[in-house]
C-alpha cells in the first residue's frame, strides 16, 4: 500500500478515517454490486450515514453537523477511494450544498434545512448544468419570475447528482431578464414535496459510477415562496457559486489522488499474484517501471493537493489554486489508472475487475465541477 502520511492528519482524523472505513466495509460494501446494477443507492443508507455521523461533517453543531473542517471531509472522500466504494453522492450533498447554506443562507434557512441535511432525513443536489450551457453558468436558462410572494420557476436541469433521492435542490436560475449574465443569476431553493410542477426525469446511465443516481430535472410553473432564494437577497447567485467552486474543485482533486492510490494498490496486489512465462509480472522491468512512474505521480498528487488542503483550512485557497489542483490532479489519475489498466491485459477490460470500475469511474473527474478546458481558461486568466 502507498504510504499516505499526509501532514495534515493527526490522531483526531485517524481515529474518525478508521471508523469511516469500518462504517463502509458494514454498511456499503457488501450492497455496492447491487446498487452498481440498480442504477443508485439505497435511499435508507443515507440515514445510516447521517446516525454514524457522516453527513454534513463541516456545519457546526447548533445546525445538527460535527463541527470539524475541511480535513473531516477530505477523510470520508478518501476512504470512498480506497475501499471501492464508488458512487455516493455525498460529496454534493454535504461537501456542496451544505456550506452554501450555512455560508449563505438566512439564520431561519440554516434552521430550516441544515440539521435534516446531518441527519440524512433530506438528500440535497444543485442543480446548475442544462441541456445546453454545460461549463457557462451565465447563460442558464431556468427562470424563477417573482409573482407576489413567490417565484414561479420553469426550466430544465441535466446531469444531477443526488437527481433521483435530492428531496432539496438548490437551483441556479435567472431572477430577472433571461438573457442578462451573472448579475441576474440567484440561488433557489426547491423543496421536493413542496413542490408541483417539479418532476425527475429519467435515472441517466453513465460510463461509470453507475451506482451514483443522476438525473434530468424539469420545472414547469414549480411556485416556491421568496424566503427560499438562499441568502433572501436575489441576484447574489453567481458571487456565491465563485465562492464555493474553489471547495468543490478540491474535492474532485483529492478524490483523483485517493483514487491513483487505490489504483495503485489494487494492481501492486495483481502483478505480485499474476504470471506469466514463468514469473510474477512484477519481475518483469517494464512493470516495475510503470508501477514506479505511477507512485511518483501519486506521491507528488498527494504531496501537491495536501497543501491545497490546508490552504483551504485556513482561507486562503483563491479560485485559480482550486482550478490548479482539479486540472492537474484529475488529469493524472486519468493518465495513472489507465497505466495501471494496461498491467491486467484482458483483465482489465473485464468489469467485475476493480481495476475497470475504477477506470470509469475516473474519466468523469475531467468533466463535472468544470471541464479541464475551463479550468486552464480559469488558470490562463490569472498569467
Amino acid at each position: 500500500m502507498i504510504a499516505r502520511n499526509s501532514a495534515w492528519m493527526d490522531e483526531e482524523l485517524q481515529i474518525f478515517s478508521d471508523s469511516v472505513r469500518k462504517f463502509f466495509e458494514r454498511e456499503a460494501i457488501p450492497h455496492n454490486a447491487r446498487w452498481n446494477q440498480e442504477g443508485k443507492i439505497d435511499r435508507q443508507f443515507w440515514n445510516k450515514a447521517g446516525e454514524a455521523g457522516l453527513l454534513c461533517v463541516t456545519i457546526p453543531e447548533e445546525y445538527g453537523g460535527m463541527g470539524g473542517d475541511f480535513r473531516h471531509e477530505a477523510v470520508i472522500v478518501q476512504q470512498e477511494q480506497w475501499t471501492h466504494f464508488s458512487g455516493w453522492g455525498n460529496g454534493v450533498h454535504s461537501g456542496i450544498c451544505a456550506p452554501y447554506i450555512h455560508s449563505y443562507g438566512t439564520e431561519e434557512q440554516k434552521k430550516r434545512w441544515l440539521p435534516k441535511l446531518a441527519t440524512g432525513e433530506l438528500v440535497a443536489a444543485i442543480a446548475m448544468t442544462e441541456p445546453g450551457t454545460g461549463s457557462d453558468l451565465q447563460s442558464v436558462r431556468t427562470m424563477a419570475r417573482r409573482e407576489g410572494d413567490a417565484y414561479v420557476i420553469n426550466g430544465q436541469k441535466t446531469f444531477i447528482t443526488n437527481g433521483q433521492h435530492a428531496d432539496l435542490i438548490i437551483v441556479v436560475c435567472k431572477t430577472g431578464d433571461v438573457s442578462g449574465g451573472a448579475k441576474n443569476i440567484s440561488l433557489v431553493v426547491v423543496e421536493a414535496d413542496k413542490a408541483p410542477g417539479y418532476r425527475r426525469g429519467r435515472n441517466l446511465d453513465k460510463v461509470g459510477l453507475h451506482a451514483q443516481d443522476t438525473s434530468e430535472l424539469f420545472f414547469d410553473d414549480v411556485r416556491v415562496p421568496v424566503e427560499n432564494v438562499l441568502g433572501g437577497e436575489e441576484g447574489r447567485g453567481f458571487y456565491q457559486l465563485m465562492q464555493q467552486l474553489p471547495r468543490e474543485r478540491l474535492i474532485i482533486a483529492l478524490g483523483s489522488v485517493a483514487g491513483m492510490e487505490a489504483a495503485i494498490d489494487v494492481t501492486v496486489d495483481y502483478v505480485k499474484q499474476r504470471k506469466a512465462f514463468g514469473k510474477a509480472l512484477l519481475d518483469f522491468q517494464n512493470t516495475q517501471f510503470v508501477l514506479a512512474d505511477c507512485k511518483a505521480d501519486a506521491v507528488v498528487a498527494r504531496t501537491f493537493v495536501d497543501e491545497y488542503i490546508m490552504r483551504l483550512v485556513r482561507g486562503e485557497l483563491s479560485p485559480e489554486e482550486g482550478a490548479v489542483a482539479k486540472l492537474w490532479a484529475c488529469e493524472t489519475h486519468g493518465r495513472v489508472v489507465d497505466k495501471c489498466l494496461q498491467l491486467f491485459g484482458g483483465y482489465g477490460f473485464m468489469m467485475e475487475y476493480p481495476i475497470a470500475r475504477m477506470f470509469a469511474d475516473a474519466r468523469v473527474q475531467r468533466i463535472y465541477g468544470g471541464t479541464s478546458e475551463i479550468m486552464r481558461l480559469l488558470i490562463s486568466r490569472a498569467l
